[in-house]
């Protein structure tokens, strides 16, 4: 490997970088992103709306063409051996795998397609089937009931196998939630309502008491529903979650429900050309922020001030009717379906921190203080007792996205690190000092949950190469960029996981999840990048072949080239155009500045001692 790596080179690659990032924004100035396509969502989809066709008598041409597209494209992306991944790019999965292949036989597909379905079984019978995809969720039924409900409306799962959901406790008012402590995660409501509505439907409780609660709550639940479905119908704008609602509704007979109706614009609405469908809408609001944060301040004011606007427009203003969430945060996407969150409301945060008018130097305009504010507030109130933050809910159970997470944890962190570090206004006093603590409490929780080996791990991310799917690279490098401060740069945790980094990095200079697997831009590019902004001499080996790397990724024009490193929910694979050009953005932009002002301070050196060899001379 090169034992150097040159500013001009690294300049050169930065403006290369930043070029295609700034390329990608939309007519408005903020950045959409695109997210891959999925084997996972176009079986969902197909299914919902196969499961409308059945109750539809006349003759549907946009379902029938639709459904026959889909089909196909699931026919075509089938991997070798037999299964399907979440994204073209994945490997095999039970969960998907018998999504797939019951599809396949709902639609009356398996003749014309035998050769796809058979090795399809073979692939589930050889993985083990209705077992390991119940094994591969544990506890967590937000993913494993409907999946099994999925191959029941086939008719491939024996109504009886599939646990039932009490959807009865929708009823209840949503502050009681987390105390009856549900079987799925927060955001999984209406999969408990409809799943649960659809089990109950083809198999009833023995129990008489049971079934007369459950007979009585089918309407109220329903009602429920039809108040938390988003205008456009996608729940969480994903159209695995809307899917399944919608199946599962038109599987008891209820095609013209109105949660069936919107739920099926939905899924017309957002196929792709191709026939297949993508995880989820988009994630502008998360990759403008993205994008915005590995610019930094390089914007004009030209361009940030409709970023700006746009993103202030995003803030929710009201208490959601989803999850209860109070006013203040940012969802993921621009689009009804987002949900405010414990990882898009930092990052809204640092982005408008970045957005702030250059005339106003450190002033905040009043606009701007208050939205900041309000978010500042809302993170305060959702951190978790343990003093980390959950995902959407505080408090609500014990499963993974409404639990502490260290990732999410240490992104509210940087926002309130942030806010402290701009000027206070008088009205500020007692919020700051209430941040100050969440602070203090949250790097105990984040030293609580660091592994023996210096690393930590994340919730949102995973690598297909790794055992358990886990990304120690990724939750470390989020994590330690928490600690770039200066009472906490030194520290022993940040110690730790910056040595982690280093005996882990590939002997191609590059980085995948762990060590040995496969070197990604993603994963190099946020290593280098936390690796520098903590400190580490730009001329040390773990920075120069990371960097070398990098380069020669952007030299070749590969650096676009996505990984699937991103969960959405439950171990369900994505990735996103937009991740691999914003992290290098950001790690090329950290490396610039690092490196000038490198040089600049060995100028000064250079100037200084020439000065005083001049001095010495004339003294002589």
């Amino acid at each position: 490997m090169s034992e150097t790596v040159s500013y001009q080179r690294v300049q050169q690659g930065y403006q290369r970088a930043r070029a295609e990032l700034l390329s990608a924004r939309t007519a408005a100035g903020h950045w959409e992103g695109e997210l891959s396509t999925s084997a996972l969502s176009t079986a969902t989809a197909v299914m919902a709306l196969e499961m409308i066709r059945r109750h539809r008598p006349q003759d549907d041409h946009t379902l029938d063409t639709t459904i026959a597209q889909g089909i196909h494209w699931l026919a075509t992306h089938q991997n070798q051996d037999g299964g399907w991944g979440d994204t073209v790019k994945s490997i095999s999965n039970i969960s998907t795998s018998m999504l797939c292949h019951a599809v396949f036989h709902a639609t009356k597909n398996t003749e014309k397609f035998a050769a796809v379905v058979v090795n399809a079984k073979q692939y589930i019978d050889r993985i083990g089937g209705v077992e390991a995809v119940i094994a591969r969720y544990g506890k967590d039924k937000t993913f494993s009931v409907p999946i099994l409900t999925h191959c029941a409306l086939a008719g491939l799962v024996d109504w009886k196998t599939i646990p039932a959901l009490p959807f009865e406790l929708s009823c209840l008012p949503a502050q009681f939630y987390k105390t009856v402590r549900l079987p799925v995660v927060s955001y999984a409501l209406p999969a408990l309502i409809a799943i649960g509505q659809v089990r109950h439907h083809f198999c009833k409780p023995k129990n008489p008491i049971s079934r007369l609660i459950r007979n009585l709550s089918i309407q109220k639940s329903l009602r429920k529903l039809i108040s938390i479905q988003p205008s456009n119908g996608g729940f969480l704008e994903a159209a695995p979650l809307t899917s399944f609602v919608t199946m599962s509704l038109a599987g008891m007979g209820l095609v013209d429900h109105p949660v069936v109706q919107k739920g099926l614009q939905f899924l017309l609405d957002s196929v792709k050309p191709d026939g297949s469908w993508p995880i989820d809408t988009n994630l502008a609001t998360w990759t403008t922020t993205l994008s915005v944060n590995a610019i930094e301040g390089t914007l004009s004011e030209f361009e940030k001030a409709p970023i700006r606007q746009w993103l202030l427009n995003q803030q929710y203003k009201e208490l959601h009717p989803y999850t209860s969430a109070e006013p203040g945060g940012w969802a993921w996407t621009d689009l009804p379906g987002g949900v405010p969150d414990a990882d898009d409301t930092p990052g809204a945060i640092l982005a408008l921190l970045n957005l702030k008018s250059e005339e106003a130097q450190d002033q905040l305009s009043p606009e701007l203080r208050t939205a900041i504010y309000n978010g500042v507030k809302w993170l305060l109130d959702l951190q978790n007792s343990n003093g980390g933050w959950p995902t959407f809910c505080k408090g609500w159970g014990t499963l993974p996205f409404d639990q502490s997470a260290a990732d999410i944890s240490a992104h509210a962190i940087r926002a309130l690190q942030a806010w402290l570090n701009t000027e206070a206004a008088d009205d500020e006093t007692s919020l700051r000092k209430r941040a100050t603590r969440a602070l203090e409490r949250s790097f105990k929780y984040l030293a609580s949950v660091q592994n023996a080996d210096g690393s930590w791990l994340p919730l949102w991310f995973g690598n297909q190469y790794i055992d358990n799917d886990e990304n120690p690279v990724y939750g470390t490098t989020r994590v330690l960029a928490a600690y770039a401060i200066d009472e906490k740069r030194n520290s022993t945790q940040a110690t730790q996981a910056v040595e982690f980094l280093k005996t882990v990095q590939n002997s191609d200079g590059g980085w995948g999840g762990a060590k040995g697997a496969p070197s990604s831009v993603e994963e190099t590019a946020l290593a280098v990048d936390v690796l520098l902004l903590i400190g580490l001499d730009p001329e040390s080996p773990a920075i120069v072949n990371g960097l070398n790397w990098l380069l020669e990724q952007i030299e070749s024009g590969t650096f676009t080239e996505s990984t699937p490193i991103g969960f959405y929910f439950a171990k369900l694979w994505y990735f996103e155009q937009l991740y691999p050009i914003v992290f290098c953005v950001s790690a090329m932009h950290r490396a610039e500045m690092v490196l000038k002002k490198s040089m600049d301070a060995n100028l000064r050196l250079s100037l200084e001692e020439e000065d005083y060899r001049i001095i010495c001379v004339e003294e002589k």
